[in-house]
């Protein structure tokens, strides 16, 4: 069988950061190495867009593409020109939305819904679509039919995450050097872990993967990485190092390998105050970027989250990461109610903190978590494509310009107050936050 995997394009209407983070597409990379005996292609349509000249000459038996929540829209509108293109094309659809609220995809251009993981899953539908046969009997599967979704049984987690083939990234050989972040380039992706033991309000991974949080082997970690070109490394991962004893032993194998990567990983600040030891190792071997998900520079607001960290693990944290030269991906969630005085308050603890890379996004509720179905009927909008972390979907305290406006005015001010002695961050520049307050401003119409 012929299989074309397609990563949905940007939305022309939402706010995206794909000049500064473009990362490879690890999840269609995972299950087209799940189907090896079959020819697969990939059209990464964030740097490619020509969908009717890669149907024209590949001529495949099966499309399939994935979803955040601000893609469904998008990706619908792919489906549908796969059918239009000639409609004996299975067209199926899986990923982070398709898992949370599948009926947004109950379309009649929409053959299969994959739900949850997808390697298993996915290769059972086209074994099963080459040999004529139901997909009934698929587990993982909701299957659109004359307005209904009929749901198969649900398919159980992947237990031993080690008995996944790594990821196929010689179908992404032509786009690898556009995968980026910031100067990282070309950044591979790598994912050594799934799921998180933590239920913040925000965040529905740990829904996605059931509450469970499942770890490959250090042994099956470092030899991936090993099969890896580039020498950039984004780890992923919802939580990468929240088991330091397997942490440690991947510092002590890729030591004893010779690895020479540089790597950004995910962290709890708790992980790291329990271990600054590992901070130092990993430093060793070239971790030189660590993203944590502070939230917020008080510890009601983090109550409020259901984050189970504190303010005083936040600080500890960025001392120990410091101290060792590791630069930190602080991000920060700007709540709507937010007044000029809040915008302030932060402003003023970023300086504070001398964190020289911070990432404030709006806080987004996104379908399927607890914060979604707490406040729904707060929400001002359920346009799909608002739901990109910088649109505010919950009424603001302020004005909703002059909300924006603040906003920017934060980034401008800590992507500044570095300059005296000190290299300014390049991820963004003036130019840039012009052209986002810009895009806010027109996408409401203000």
């Amino acid at each position: 069988m012929k299989v074309l995997l397609i990563q949905p394009p940007p939305n022309s209407k939402t706010i995206g950061i794909e000049s500064i983070f473009l990362n490879e597409p690890l999840a269609l990379e995972t299950i087209a190495a799940g189907i090896p005996h079959h020819e697969v292609s990939l059209l990464d349509m964030r740097l490619n867009r020509d969908l009717e000249h890669q149907l024209d000459t590949f001529q495949p038996d099966i499309v399939a593409t994935t979803a955040y929540t601000v893609e469904v829209y998008t990706v619908n509108s792919i489906l549908q020109k796969v059918k239009e293109y000639n409609r004996n094309i299975l067209t199926v659809v899986g990923g982070h939305h398709a898992t949370m609220v599948p009926e947004d995809f109950n379309k009649k251009f929409i053959d299969a819904i994959v739900i949850g993981e997808g390697e298993i899953t996915f290769q059972e539908l086209v074994n099963t679509y080459e040999k004529g046969e139901s997909f009934r009997k698929i587990d993982g599967l909701a299957l659109p039919q004359e307005g209904t979704l009929l749901f198969n049984r649900a398919r159980k987690a992947i237990a031993d995450l080690d008995k996944s083939p790594f990821p196929n990234r010689d179908l992404t050989k032509e786009y690898r050097n556009h995968y980026a972040r910031g100067k990282w380039r070309p950044l591979a992706s790598m994912m050594t872990s799934r799921g998180c033991p933590f239920k913040c309000d925000f965040c529905a991974m740990w829904k996605i993967n059931r509450g469970k949080y499942r770890l490959r082997s250090p042994e099956s970690v470092v030899e991936e990485l090993i099969t890896i070109e580039e020498k950039y490394i984004d780890f992923a991962d919802d939580n990468t190092l929240h088991d330091l004893k397997r942490a440690e032993r991947i510092y002590h194998l890729i030591k004893e390998k010779d690895i020479k990567k540089i790597y950004k990983l995910y962290a709890r600040s708790d992980a790291v105050v329990r271990r600054p030891d590992i901070i130092e190792k990993w430093k060793e071997i070239g971790m030189d970027l660590i993203l944590i998900g502070f939230e917020s520079f008080r510890d009601k607001e983090l109550q409020a989250r259901n984050k189970r960290n504190t303010i005083r693990n936040n600080e500890e944290a960025i001392h120990i990461l410091q101290e060792n030269g590791v630069e930190i991906a602080a991000y920060f969630l700007i709540d709507p109610n937010y007044t000029k005085g809040d915008f302030d308050a932060l402003g003023d603890y970023v300086v504070k903190m001398n964190l020289i890379h911070p990432v404030f996004t709006v806080l987004t509720p996104f379908p399927g978590t607890d914060l979604f179905e707490k406040r729904y009927d707060d929400l001002v909008t359920h346009n799909y494509e608002k739901f990109d972390f910088f649109h505010s979907l919950f009424p603001t305290k302020l004005p909703l310009k002059e909300f924006y406006h603040y906003f920017i005015n934060l980034y401008r001010r800590v992507y500044t107050f570095c300059d005296n002695g000190k290299e300014k961050n390049s991820l963004l520049s003036e130019e840039m936050l012009d052209q986002f307050y810009s895009r806010l401003i027109t996408t409401h119409n203000l």
